[in-house]
C-alpha cells in the first residue's frame, strides 16, 4: 500500500517526565492537582477527546512508569483511545523519542503535547491533525502577542539588561501545542539533528533545522502552559468555568 492510499492513524505522544521546578517543591508539575485531578489526566483527556486521536502515549519519568500507569487506571478515560505508558529519559528530547519508539507501524501522524497544557480545547486539537492530513509535514498552534517584546544582551538575574533590538510584533506568535508532525519527518528529526543540554524543547525547531517548512494555525487562549503559581490560579478559574456551562 502506498504512502498516499495508507489510512491516517493519529497518535499523541505527552512527555511527563520532568520535574517542574517553577512550580517549586513537591510532586513533579504533571502530577500537580488541577481541580482535584492531576494535570497530566486533564492532559491526557485533552487528546482523547479528538476523535482522531487513536492512540495516547504518556511517556513517565524514567523510574515512575509504573506509578504512572497506575494514576491513569484510577481515572475515567475515553474507552476508545488506547493509552501506553512508557519510561522516559533525562531530557525532553529522549523521553519524545522514547514515545515515538512506541508507536505502532500503522500510525501515520503524530501529536507532541505537553502534560504542562492540560486545557487546550479539542478544537484546536482537530485542527493540528487536520492540517497534517491535509498534507503539512508539521503544524504548530500559536496566538499572536499582545505584548511588544524586546531582544536583549542577558545579564545577572535582577540587574538591567541592555536592549539590543525590537522584533516586529506582527511577525512573532507565542507557539502552544500540541504540535503535529507528519511522523516520517519528525522521527527523522529526531534522528539528525543532535541537542547539546537539556535537547531539544520545540520538536518543531528540530523539523525546521531539516530545512522542513514549519506551518501555523490559530491556537486558543485556554492553552496556555502551567508552569508558575499563578497559572495554576487561573487554570482553576478556567476550569471551573467550564464546568459551570457544562462544557467539560
Amino acid at each position: 500500500m502506498s504512502d498516499a492510499t495508507r489510512p491516517h492513524r493519529t497518535a499523541a505522544v505527552i512527555p511527563a517526565a520532568g520535574r517542574g521546578v517553577r512550580l517549586g517543591p513537591g510532586a513533579p508539575k504533571a502530577l500537580r492537582a488541577l481541580g482535584g485531578t492531576p494535570m497530566l489526566i486533564h492532559a491526557v483527556r485533552a487528546m482523547a477527546r479528538s476523535r482522531a486521536v487513536a492512540l495516547v502515549v504518556v511517556v513517565a519519568p524514567p523510574d515512575g512508569a509504573a506509578e504512572v500507569r497506575h494514576l491513569l487506571d484510577e481515572h475515567a478515560l475515553p474507552d476508545r483511545t488506547e493509552i501506553v505508558v512508557v519510561p522516559g529519559g533525562e531530557t525532553r528530547q529522549e523521553s519524545v523519542r522514547a514515545g515515538l519508539d512506541a508507536l505502532p507501524s500503522d500510525i501515520t501522524s503524530v501529536l507532541i503535547h505537553d502534560a504542562a497544557r492540560p486545557l487546550v480545547p479539542v478544537d484546536t486539537v482537530d485542527s493540528v491533525v487536520e492540517a497534517v492530513r491535509d498534507g503539512a509535514p508539521a503544524v504548530v498552534p500559536a496566538l499572536a502577542l499582545a505584548d511588544t517584546v524586546k531582544e536583549v544582551e542577558p545579564g545577572r538575574p535582577g540587574e538591567p539588561e541592555p536592549v539590543v533590538a525590537t522584533p516586529e510584533r506582527a511577525r512573532l506568535r507565542a507557539v502552544q501545542t500540541p504540535q503535529g508532525f507528519d511522523r516520517a519527518t519528525l522521527v527523522r528529526a529526531h534522528e539528525e539533528i543532535a541537542v547539546a543540554g537539556e535537547g531539544a524543547t520545540d520538536d518543531a525547531g528540530m523539523v525546521e533545522r531539516l530545512g522542513v517548512t514549519v506551518v501555523v494555525v490559530p491556537g486558543h487562549e485556554e492553552a496556555f502552559k502551567v508552569t508558575r503559581p499563578l497559572d495554576l490560579v487561573l487554570a482553576e478559574a478556567v476550569l471551573a468555568r467550564r464546568r459551570a456551562t457544562d462544557a467539560y
